[in-house]
């Protein structure tokens, strides 16, 4: 049986080399393309493949994992398998919650790219070894895991906002700010917004 994919990135010239690449294999069949998240939900809509490849970088618009996310609510829903450059713990923990049932990264060997379109289309996971290390290390840590809100607000300090530009954009008032970097200090085991933001980009818990 033949599989037919949908890509999405916002690069032409990598759907370009996926689209050859994928087509040199007689199972694989590329039905269509996007570059952001709007055309990506119109094309599968249309097109109703069995998988679609995401990236998680769309541009300066909405990007892959609510892309996902909007994927994984259609009906009937193709298997999602996020192939990026990124690997931290926010990326994945967020796609997978989003409904991807893979995570490969971009310098997946051919085969094993071909591999994990089989699996997820199977209904089965497709997981790099560097996540599938992620995720075991999450899982058996003794330490206590940063919500999503938590590394939400890691994210937003590394822009450089303070807390009450914090508290704005979170909606919040800046008394749970306070409350949240109190939590996020002490699970990273530092004291200040500076140390917080290294620790989070060297334990790869957010990206930069």
């Amino acid at each position: 049986m033949t599989l037919r994919l949908v890509l999405v990135d916002d690069h032409p010239v990598v759907r370009a080399g996926l689209r050859a690449l994928i087509e040199s294999s007689d199972d694989l069949q590329v039905v269509g393309e996007a570059g952001d998240a709007a055309d990506a939900v119109a094309v599968v809509a249309a097109e109703r493949p069995d998988v679609v490849l995401m990236d998680l970088s769309l541009g300066d618009g909405v990007g892959g994992i609510e892309a996902t996310r909007r994927i994984a609510a259609l009906d009937p829903a193709p298997a999602v398998l996020v192939l990026t450059t990124y690997d931290t713990e926010s990326d994945i923990l967020r796609a997978l919650d989003a409904g991807a049932r893979g995570y490969l990264l971009k310098d997946v060997p051919p085969a094993d790219l071909f591999s994990g379109i089989r699996a997820v289309a199977k209904g089965e996971p497709a997981l790099a070894p560097s996540v599938t290390t992620v995720l075991m290390r999450r899982a058996s840590s003794p330490e206590p895991r940063m919500t999503e809100r938590e590394v939400e607000v890691l994210e937003l300090l590394a822009d450089g906002l303070g807390n009450r530009d914090l508290a704005k954009t979170l909606f919040v008032s800046e008394a749970t700010v306070k409350s949240h970097l109190s939590h996020i200090y002490a699970k990273l085991g530092v004291d200040t917004r500076a140390g917080a933001v290294a620790a989070a980009i060297e334990q790869r818990i957010i990206r930069r």
